[in-house]
């Protein structure tokens, strides 16, 4: 399993965050994470980065099971995009810079870059349809562009997981489009690593994203193929609320039902 959650609970002081959860990510699989703001996806994002230990329940990762591995070492196969990350790097930094960065985990490049890590900075950005961002100022690239270049930047470290969280917060329609296109890309690539992409827009689900997770409240609600888990019934379920699915080009959208 590239993932193994077994019956783990998280706790912090009086509250508990994570109840009971189980989830099997398998090779060959994507999954979209669905869940409301404070469902516990990020707490669950931070289990499988073992930057949280579950306080019951076991947790194996890349066939390693916490416990067993050095979790620093364990880190290094798995890219996370955010983008909180982008407050953290350096807006005057060239784009290839930050793409490069990712491959040492820094803010900033304190190595000397060599033409080998150019040659495949580049090929990522070219995979991500932003090599034309080349040699710009981070700054100057609008917030798609920035998502794109840190998808690049996650890929630099040639990680087996791909956690994309939220990456369409702040994007316009076409911004949106234009980034989901490039993940659509990107998961049919034969090199392509395991991607778990995090929303709360149902619609942002790629058929690309084989299976799909509900969480709710710390709980999980629903996981299984993502034809089967987004439902009117399942989705009506979920929200606790009646809910209509439609079906647009193989994406689901949802709207309160009248």
């Amino acid at each position: 399993m590239i993932i193994d959650i077994q019956h783990v609970t998280w706790r912090r002081e009086q509250l508990t965050l994570l109840k009971d959860v189980s989830w099997q990510v398998a090779p060959g699989e994507h999954w979209a994470l669905l869940g409301l703001n404070g469902s516990g996806k990020t707490t669950l994002l931070n289990l499988v980065n073992g930057y949280f230990w579950p306080s019951e329940g076991a947790v194996s990762v890349l066939g390693r099971r916490f416990g067993e591995v050095d979790l620093r070492e364990l880190r290094k196969e798995i890219g996370w995009v955010s983008t909180s990350l982008q407050e953290k790097l350096y807006a005057s930094d060239r784009t290839q810079h930050i793409v490069i960065s990712g491959k040492h985990a820094t803010i900033g490049l304190y190595e000397r870059v060599t033409d080998e890590e150019l040659d495949f900075a580049r090929e990522l950005m070219a995979k991500l349809g932003c090599a034309h961002l080349w040699d710009r100022e981070f700054r100057t690239c609008s917030q798609g562009e920035k998502q794109k270049l840190l998808i690049a930047r996650a890929l630099m470290a040639k990680p087996r997981i791909l956690i994309l969280d939220e990456p369409c917060n702040g994007l316009d329609l076409f911004s949106r489009e234009r980034l989901l296109a490039s993940i659509k890309d990107l998961a049919g690539s034969e090199d392509a690593p395991t991607l778990i992409y995090v929303t709360h827009h149902t619609e942002e689900i790629l058929p690309a994203f084989t299976h799909a997770l509900l969480i709710r409240d710390g709980e999980v609600v629903r996981s299984g193929r993502t034809e089967d888990v987004l439902t009117t019934d399942g989705l009506s379920a979920f929200f606790e609320s009646p809910v209509a699915v439609e079906k647009h080009g193989e994406r689901v959208y949802v709207r309160v039902a009248e």
